[in-house]
């Protein structure tokens, strides 16, 4: 691949480092002490890492699978994953540079959210070129392939692939989010858009769908959260030509009570399992048994419906952290080395039974630490803060208590206190994410062992989450 003002020197240097070797490490440590690093500082930074994955006009990708095939090059509004792609990263056989809905519409929201300037329509070009570019897409699909379709190439076509009915549910709460930065004509294609997906989920949402990892087919806690949240932004919309169709809040009441159910007692259940015979999903019947604690119920959080101040959640996310600290089951050294040196972290990965790492010839057990997933649950921490601020009652329960206690937070703490705590300890993830990174640029993955970076370079996701959990500190404070 190459990005239109990159040089060839610049992919040769990329493409002859060491897979899995980061130069952060030295730079960082040497330039100040991991635990004071000032964080807010680095968001123009990381939004402009991040805004350089959105192809326009001027700034175009090729595709790695057929270079100088200008017919292939990308639209503008394309958001690729990442710019990494198995020739120019090796070690690594995965090729991210293709548009993902879900992906793309994490990004849009962050640039809807950063007050950019307006161009002269008094309007931003980038979220425009996002609306075109979504259109597009969905303009070449054809069956068999559904609205649900999740990942296109960089000229909008769609790439063989799984359906995941998150993606038109995260799209249509981030076109809702932009719509007033659109130009008047971008803004009737957005709102035909949010109505087409609307539309569509409300005949799926109770059906199986592909999982926010890609791996396996059931019923989604992220999925169903995800689509709840589109559906009551659809409800409180006051956007003329946005539809509120008769099934709305029928779908809202559902879907609530969906997400209840995959409450198993002790944490939420990930996925349940289709099984294809009319018996009714049950959490104790999850598609593979290493699947939970998984950190898509943070996201689920984060992206979707589920309130943060939600106990349950608390309890979830409360194992999620021990699984990955000494002790866990799926244990990182780096949490614990980082830990004792610097006071910071802990990284967080996805779940007990991971095994990719960006080369899926070679599964490592165990899986690594993502960027993304660590920010998402420093998110968490942000968002908890702000709402203990606003409603002045920390939610310490039987199930909490435990997620609580991780931050030192009692029964008996203040709650301006304990909102201090967990920005504090939001603080010490986001500073592990910074310490481990590479020039403070983010890929995929740290390594669990030695925390250098590992897996795609330069991963959208990663970003984005970083400038969602800093906006949500900003809240917090």
């Amino acid at each position: 691949m190459s990005l239109s003002g990159t040089s060839a020197a610049t992919i040769r240097a990329r493409t002859n480092r060491p897979a899995g070797i980061s130069r952060a490490r030295v730079k960082v440590q040497n330039s100040f002490a991991p635990g004071g690093v000032d964080l807010a500082s680095l968001v123009p930074l990381m939004y402009t890492f991040m805004f350089r994955n959105i192809a326009s006009d001027g700034f175009i990708f090729s595709d790695p699978q057929a270079p100088g095939d200008i017919s292939r090059d990308s639209m503008p509004g394309c958001v690729i994953a990442a710019p990494s792609f198995p020739a120019d990263t090796p070690g690594i056989d995965e090729d991210y540079v293709f548009n993902w809905v879900r992906d793309a519409a994490i990004a849009a929201m962050e640039v809807a959210k950063a007050g950019m300037p307006p161009g002269p329509g008094g309007t931003v070009e980038t979220l425009n070129n996002y609306v075109r570019f979504a259109g597009l897409c969905r303009s070449n699909i054809q069956p068999p392939l559904s609205q649900g379709h999740a990942c296109f190439t960089i000229a909008g076509d769609p790439r063989p692939w799984t359906e995941q009915n998150d993606g038109p549910a995260l799209q249509s709460t981030s076109l809702l989010a932009a719509y007033d930065q659109l130009d008047p004509d971008i803004q009737s294609q957005a709102a035909g858009l949010v109505n087409a997906n609307v539309a569509f989920l409300l005949e799926v949402y109770k059906a199986p769908t592909t999982n926010l990892w890609e791996e396996h087919t059931g019923y989604s806690l992220f999925a169903r959260s995800a689509q709840l949240r589109c559906f009551e932004d659809i409800e409180a919309s006051t956007i003329a030509g946005i539809d509120k169709p008769a099934g709305l809040q029928p779908a809202i009441d559902w879907l609530r009570q969906a997400v209840a159910g995959h409450w198993d007692g002790g944490k939420y259940v990930s996925l349940m399992a289709d099984s294809g015979n009319g018996v009714p999903p049950s959490p104790h019947n999850p598609v593979v048994s290493d699947y939970d604690p998984n950190i898509d119920v943070v996201q689920s959080a984060i992206y979707g419906a589920i309130p943060v101040g939600d106990t349950k959640l608390l309890a979830t996310a409360a194992q999620l952290r021990s699984q990955w600290e000494e002790g866990g089951i799926v244990f990182y050294p780096i949490n614990k080395a980082d830990k004792e040196k610097y006071g910071i972290g802990p990284l967080f990965g996805r779940y007990p039974g991971d095994v990719y790492d960006g080369d899926t010839s070679h599964p490592i057990p165990g899986g690594h630490p993502w960027a993304l997933s660590t920010c998402n649950v420093a998110e968490l921490h942000y968002q908890l803060a702000a709402d203990i601020r606003a409603n002045g009652n920390v939610p310490v329960d039987d199930l909490s208590t435990r997620f609580f206690a991780q931050s030192g937070i009692g029964a008996s703490t203040a709650p301006a206190s304990a909102a201090a705590a967990l920005v504090a300890t939001g603080d010490s993830m986001l500073r592990a994410v910074i310490y481990h990174s590479d020039n403070l640029e983010l890929s995929e993955q740290f390594d669990g062992a030695t925390g250098f970076e590992r897996s795609v370079h330069n991963l959208t996701w990663s970003y984005a989450a970083y400038l969602s959990a800093m906006r949500a500190r900003v809240e917090a404070m």
